[in-house]
């Protein structure tokens, strides 16, 4: 293990919270789904936010708060428990069980009002805890082509 001065345990805060949109855990049709980011309003003022309304997208990163620690993959495993795609490690999918429970969501920004930034495509429940919030840009986008196994893509056929 390299030397390094991270810390064992990292504690993360909040900086917003998911409002509306699904209450339920579902693993697809997320593409219509309008939600709001509500970004905790005793840490930030409007300024916060300034010029994110002249994005078309946003990067949201957040907890799956409603996973049990107890079902957390750390190995191989069938995605979806679909015994016809081959078993692949937690880090080759997507899954919500993943060690540290974090999700990563690429999503529409309808608008700006105050600290609310309303969203669509956020495959986010419902009072998810909120960590971070980027606006995307095309340029952090894959650089060349990318490639997937067919899989991967038969699996988000329906997600969007």
């Amino acid at each position: 293990m390299p030397v390094s001065s991270t810390p064992a345990e990292l504690v993360v805060r909040p900086v917003g919270w998911v409002i509306g949109g699904r209450e339920e855990v579902r693993d697809d049709e997320w593409g219509e789904v309008s939600s709001v980011v509500r970004l905790d309003a005793d840490r930030f003022g409007p300024d916060a936010v300034a010029g994110l309304d002249a994005f078309s997208h946003l990067e949201v990163v957040y907890h799956f708060d409603r996973v049990p620690p107890d079902r957390i993959e750390t190995g191989a495993r069938h995605p979806r428990g679909n015994a016809d795609w081959p078993a692949v490690g937690i880090f080759a999918q997507r899954g919500k069980n993943r060690p540290n429970r974090l999700g990563v969501s690429r999503c529409r920004l309808l608008r700006v009002t105050g600290l609310d930034l309303h969203v669509r495509g956020l495959d986010a429940v419902d009072g998810s805890p909120v960590l971070d919030v980027k606006p995307y840009m095309a340029e952090f986008g894959p650089q060349g082509p990318t490639s997937q196994p067919g899989w991967a893509t038969e699996l988000m056929r329906d997600y969007y």
